[in-house]
């Protein structure tokens, strides 16, 4: 048993060499497929990602109450509306509390509204709710209750942003089910080319009573080896893009959507395993599937 797994690991890394210029294809190509697999991967998570940030960031409704309304009369009515199951929480904001908060969101510039005379913004209810399938209903509700100047509810644009992201998603998984099937192919004729080139000795090996995975064994250790040499190739090199596409738009993601990518060091622990399984999987596959149309063993 030993014996025919170091055979199959030695020839496997001869026939390599042997057919120097289809190994070389089937690393670039394996590893290019890989890499824009790695990126759709990156696209995806943070997609994914974001699309939770924005759910827990738009996952309120801000409800304004009229300048008479007192807060105890503010506090009845959250009351009121805490029965309805598709509320989470309700806090009352006051107008001072307000505009702290909307000063420490001016960061640095803060200090421009020490010039205001008096306070413009007024009482609150900030509505936390179970899940955004929830909130039109609750914020219709709001509208026609007595004591409610405005109410501020997202849920359309939050509709949007979470559609598009859907469907980037699904795209991002369409085209990595095509480029694995893509890869696939690129190693079988490979190793088709190899089966080809060694079709009279094979025949010897089985003439003289060789097993059929004694036969297999070298070229699927072929096929295993250009998968993982690829996956280590992608994996590099998608690092460094991302940790450099990291560098220059954290800054930028932070000032427009008020959140940043993910961290590379996370995504990467995973991209590797990903990657290698994917790899020696379709290096393994793409033999089995040339050795069983090519080859009678």
């Amino acid at each position: 048993m030993i014996k025919s797994l170091t055979y199959s690991f030695k020839e496997g890394i001869k026939q390599l060499f042997r057919s120097k210029v289809m190994t070389l294809v089937s690393l670039i190509s394996i590893s290019a497929m890989l890499l824009i697999l790695g990126l759709f991967f990156f696209l995806s998570v943070n997609v994914n990602y974001m699309s939770d940030k924005i759910q827990d960031e738009f996952n309120t409704i801000e409800v304004f109450l009229k300048e008479d309304v007192s807060e105890t009369e503010a506090r009845n009515l959250a009351d009121d509306l805490m029965k309805l199951q598709e509320i989470r929480k309700i806090d009352y904001i006051s107008k001072d509390q307000a505009m702290e908060e909307f000063r420490e969101e001016w960061g640095d510039n803060g200090y421009l509204l020490d010039g205001l005379t008096e306070n413009p913004l007024p009482n609150a209810l900030r509505i936390t709710l179970e899940d955004l399938s929830g909130g039109d209903i609750v914020a219709e509700l709001c509208k026609t209750t007595e004591g409610v100047e405005d109410v501020r509810y997202y849920q359309t644009e939050v509709n949007k942003i979470l559609s598009i992201s859907s469907a980037i998603q699904k795209g991002a998984l369409v085209i990595i089910v095509f480029l694995i099937i893509v890869s696939v192919v690129v190693v079988s004729n490979t190793v088709k080319l190899t089966v080809m080139a060694r079709e009279e000795e094979i025949k010897i090996m089985k003439y003289v009573g060789a097993t059929n995975w004694f036969v297999r064994g070298p070229l699927l250790t072929e096929g295993v080896l250009i998968g993982g040499i690829s996956a280590l190739i992608a994996f590099g090199l998608s690092y460094l893009i991302y940790d450099r596409l990291c560098d220059s738009l954290s800054s930028q993601t932070v000032m427009l959507l008020n959140m940043q990518l993910v961290e590379p060091g996370f995504l990467m622990s995973s991209l590797i395993w990903i990657f290698m399984s994917l790899g020696i999987s379709i290096g393994a596959f793409g033999s089995l599937v040339s050795m069983r149309r090519f080859l009678k063993v």
